[in-house]
Order: C-alpha cells, then structure tokens, then sequence
C-alpha cells in the first residue's frame, strides 16, 4: 500500500524537514500517488501513497488519531478494519474516511499499542505518542510488510526499505560479515540482522517503544505460530468443509479495495483456488502468469512452463488473462535492478516475480499471490520425510540442517571465503542459528514422526516464508503493485494448525512403514510420496478442475540450470570471472571458478549458488561501490 520513513532524535535535537523528505522519496516507488510527512521538533514521520482504501485526501498520511494523542504511518492492508470500526464507532470514536489507516489511528487512541495484536492483516506501523514522547513500531504476524531500523548515536532511523537510509548523515554503508555468513549458508538470513552492518528487521508479530532513555530495540513478541497441539479429535470431514469455509472468507476478505483487483495464475492448486474464488467476488478477475521459452531446455526443467494449466483455469472462470513470457536474456537486464530493489538478499531465483509483478501493474493495483499455503498444509513432504524418524532432537537437527545447509557442497564451506572473511566470521554460527529457531518454542517435542513434520511446518514457516513474503513485497512495490496472501489470514492460519499431520499427507501411514534402507536412491523414495497438501486438495475438489487438483507440487522457476549451462553461461561467467568482480574480496575466486565449471560442465547442479553469487556480486557494485543502475 505505502512506503513508510521515520527518523526520531532521541538526544533531542530537531529534524530537519529536508532530511526526511530525502528519505521518503528514496521510497517513491511503493507510492507514486502521494507524499506527506509530519515533523515536530526530534521526531519526523514520512509516508509515500499507493491508494487503494479511500483514494481521496481523506485517506492520506501520516494521520492523527481525532485526540491528536497518536500520529501515524502505516504500510499494509487491515482485511477487519470494518468490524473494527463498528466497535471502536460504538464507543464513541467518530470517522471520517472509508479506509482502514483512521481505524489504527483511533484503535491506538482507545486500546493503546495493544491494539496492533487485534488486526487481522498486514502492517508496518511507525505511531508517534505526542503524550508520552514515545515512538511504538509494530509489525504483522506473518512479517509480510517490511520494516527496517538503525540506530546510532542518539539517532533511530526507520523505513519500509533500507535505501531510505543513504542520504541521512548518521548512516553509513558497511557489510554485516555475520550475515554474509548466514546467507551463503542458507541462501537466506534466519535471524534479523541484514547484509547491511547495524541495519536490522523488526521481527513479525513485534511491537516494540522507543523513548529518550533507550539505549537499543527491545523486541517484544505478542504471537508465534504453534503447531504443537493438533486436534486430535478432528474428523477428517470437519478439517475439509472448515478449511474450505475459512479459506473462501479469506479471499473474499482480501478483495477489499477502491481500485481493480488481481490474481497471480499458476498451474498450481493454491493460486488457482484463489483466483476461482475471487472470480466470484467481482465483475471480472485479471489473471497474470509467468512463462518460459523452452527451446533450449532439457530435463526436469522442460515442466517449468505453467502456461498451459495457467490457461485451463482462466478459461474455466472466464478471467481476463495476461502471459508474460520469459527468455534467457531477461536475466542480464533484470539482475541490477532486482538487487537494488531486493537490498537484503533472499531465498532464491526470483526476477520471475519482478517481471510477473511489472506485467500485472500495468492493470491493477492489488494482486492475489498463493504464498503460505505450502507452509501451512505441508506442501514440503520430500523435506520432511528426510526427518520424520528420526530418533531424537539431536538426531533431527543433523539431518534437517544439512538439508537446508543447500548451496555449498559439504566440506567445502571453509573454502568460500576469502582469508580476510574467514578471520572476522565464525564458521559454526549458522548452526547455532539454527538451532534456534527450534528452542524460540519450548512447545516443541520430538518424540514422533508427527512432531517432527510439525517442528518442519514451524521451522519453515518461520524461516522461509518470511524470505518470500520479502522478495514478494520488494518486488511488487518496486513496481507499484501491492501483493496479498489470502492464506495468511489470522481465523485460517489458527485453524490450519489444529489440523493433524495425518489429514495433510496422505501418505504418511503408509511412509512410516517404509524401510528406506530398502531404496538405493532416497531421494526417488521422498519424492514418489508427493502427497502434501491432501486436505486442502480435498477442500477444493468442488471448486477447481480435476487435473490442477491432482498436479503435482512446482516451484515457481525459471529454468536457469538449463541457461547457466547455454544462453547465459557467457554471462555468469562474465560477471563472476571477471577482474572487475568486486565480491572477490569476499569470495575466493578459485571456489567460484571451480563452481561455475563444475556447472557448465554438468558435473553438479549449481544453479541455486551461481544465482546467490551473482546477487553478492550486484550487491557489491551497487551498494558498497556505488555504480549506478540505468
């Protein structure tokens, strides 16, 4: 919906009204429809509009709640501010607008900071106490809307994206070698510290206050996904029909706006769901799919063209359906502008979404995305029957770390950085992140195969959808479109946890009785059980077609193993072999030499490291070197 900004003073010193200005136009992109911002003496709040919920000025920030107490910017979309209204409305608070930002500002002034905990949706909030001097920074459960901060010398700095940042004098650009680590361990940073040195991401379901005597953010916690206690009791049939109930709410909830709304089309169930759904809920739906030119492609990645079942439900709901179609020098244009968008590098191939994203702006401002569905129903199962008997906790830490230890083959960490790195980073960190993740809930148990397929759906949940709601956001706003996740609905997600492992893979009697030491090749073995997701298939057999219901799970990826090796191998090679590759004082170029033609030699499949190395490598010119992107 918006980009947000703010900069606080907590020595007292006045803000300037250029310098904020500066930073909310570094944010132009996610609001091309309006700026304002709000200055009052140490404290600044700026705000750059994409309007969706009451276009008119009426709707514009930063707001005041009517006590003039709070004053507040607020990126998202609240999908129960109606029912919020009417009650805040019952004790007396009046409304001017129809959209949902008036609804915080007033929730704030009647419940206090309390109130970001009742919103159904997702938010990056910056509200200013003019009473108390305090400034409260909240974010949704599920971490969809981005929200960076730094501090430094007396001075807070916040905003929706780090580019915000560069032109305030208290900031300055330096690598996080922790997080460099991190990254290329996991292609993606399971704490919250980013590339960016001191810059760091308020956690999801966080609400913290800042005031004259901290010293730091102190993250405070209000919700964390629980997958501990299914219902047991649960009937199969009742799992099904609620699931589809809650489901269906969900997309109809999302569809609030003044402006058109969209839908992402793949050829899988979970977009494909949404968009049926939607289609009911409006005149007439735009569908938007991402495809591949496949004539130099070979292997599995001959599949990775949805085109076709994209089509199959766009004609079933009689959608008006636009196809991008992507080849292998799209790569090339798009890397430079994605990194500079992206800032904080995450999960993998994903310029698809940039220019899926670009195509679906030019018709509309809101687009459905299928995200979460995998992470909630078990759309994993290759990964979590790798683990699911293990013996004991340490026996599922080893197992599931080396798994998602992806990109560096084992034993050649140590190998990946340069001396100089290697001096300032710890090897074993990355571990003990990790591990982490898993003793945050002291609820977890690993007793069972059960347990441990539900300690799999929270790690993931916590771990890897955050990187893709990331690089959906970045990439959407980076073209003015803002995405939305009708599976990440509050009523939904609190359901889907009860749900008994059993209901969700279909297999799973049948796995457990599996001896694996029977099978030569494991991984066939994980594969051939593709049965994630059953209740939810179940839920939507009377809304979609039988062949997406039945299709089994894909990625959204372009082929890049297939182009690595072909059309763009020159430029991977170009970039990454090169005496102007800038990352070579991080990376030993020995190690990327020896991947890049273990690749394009087919000897290992390389394609998830190149792309991360390729991103490094963007990073490094752009934001440590400061070349330009035209």
């Amino acid at each position: 919906m918006c980009g947000i900004a703010g900069i606080f003073h907590l020595n007292g010193a006045a803000v300037s009204d250029n310098q904020i200005k500066r930073m909310t136009r570094a944010l132009a992109h996610r609001g091309p429809d309006g700026e304002d911002v709000y200055v009052n003496e140490n404290i600044a709040l700026g705000h750059r509009r994409l309007a969706i919920l009451d276009i008119s000025p009426k709707g514009a920030q930063p707001m005041s709640s009517k006590n003039g107490e709070w004053v507040i910017v607020f990126n998202g979309c609240i999908y129960n501010f109606h029912e919020l209204k009417r009650q805040l409305q019952a004790r007396g608070h009046a409304f001017v607008s129809t959209g949902d930002t008036e609804v915080i500002a007033e929730g704030l002034a009647a419940y206090g900071p309390a109130f970001f905990e009742r919103l159904n949706g997702m938010f990056a909030v910056g509200a200013w106490n003019s009473k108390t001097r305090e400034l409260w920074l909240s974010r949704d459960r599920y971490g969809v809307k981005p929200l960076y901060y730094y501090m430094k010398n007396g001075v807070l700095l916040f905003a929706s994206e780090i580019k915000a940042f560069f032109s305030h004098p208290s900031f300055s650009i330096g690598l996080n070698y922790g997080s460099l680590n991190e990254y290329f361990t996991f292609q993606n940073q399971f704490t919250y510290q980013t590339l960016f040195e001191g810059v760091y991401m308020l956690p999801q379901a966080n609400t913290v206050c800042v005031n004259v005597l901290s010293t730091e953010v102190q993250h405070r916690s209000w919700w964390d996904y629980d997958f501990s206690e299914p219902d047991e009791k649960m009937g199969f049939e009742e799992a099904r029909m609620e699931t589809n109930r809650l489901f269906s709410r969900a997309v109809a909830r999302q569809m609030v706006a003044d402006t058109p709304v969209g839908s992402y089309l793949s050829g899988g169930m979970d977009s494909g769901s949404i968009a049926v759904i939607a289609a009911k809920h409006t005149d007439r739906l735009f569908t938007f799919t991402c495809g591949f030119d496949m004539s130099e492609v070979t292997g599995v990645e001959a599949n990775y063209d949805e085109r076709r079942d994209a089509e199959l439900t766009a004609n079933f709901i009689k959608s008006e359906h636009y196809e991008q179609v992507m080849n292998a020098g799209d790569l090339s244009w798009s890397l430079p502008r994605l990194v500079w968008h992206l800032e904080d590098l995450k999960v993998g191939m994903s310029y698809p979404n940039y220019y899926i994203s670009r195509l679906a702006s030019k018709f509309v401002k809101v687009c459905l995305q299928g995200t979460g569905g995998d992470e909630l129903f078990g759309g994993y199962p290759w990964r979590y029957y790798r683990i699911f008997k293990s013996l004991s906790q340490k026996d599922f830490f080893n197992q599931y770390y080396d798994f998602w230890q992806r990109m560096v083959p084992a034993g050649q960490f140590a190998s990946l950085f340069t001396d100089n790195v290697l001096k300032k980073i710890d090897l074993n960190e990355p571990r003990a992140i990790f591990e982490k993740v898993f003793l945050f809930n002291h609820k977890l148990s690993y007793d069972t195969p059960e347990n441990h397929i539900n300690n799999s759906l929270y790690f993931e949940i916590k771990t890897f959808l955050p990187g893709l709601l990331l690089v959906g956001d970045k990439l959407s706003m980076a073209n003015g479109l803002e995405e939305r996740f009708p599976f990440l609905d509050n009523d939904l997600v609190n359901f889907a946890q009860k749900i008994p492992v059993r209901y969700k893979l279909g297999n799973l009697e049948e796995m457990k009785r599996v001896n694996e030491n029977e099978f030569r090749d494991k991984r066939s073995l994980y594969t051939e059980f593709n049965d994630g997701k059953n209740v939810l298939r179940k839920a939507m057999e009377d809304v979609l077609p039988k062949k997406i219901i039945n299709r089994k799970k894909q990625g959204f990826s372009a082929p890049d193993e297939s182009w690595y090796r072909g059309e763009n191998a020159e430029y991977v090679k170009e970039l990454l072999l090169n005496k102007k590759t800038v990352s070579s004082e991080f990376i030993s170029q020995q190690f990327i030499a020896d991947m890049v033609n273990e690749h394009i030699e087919k000897k290992i499949n390389h394609r998830l490291l190149l792309w991360s190395l390729m991103n490094f490598e963007w990073w490094c010119r752009i934001f440590l070197n400061g070349e330009r992107i035209n």
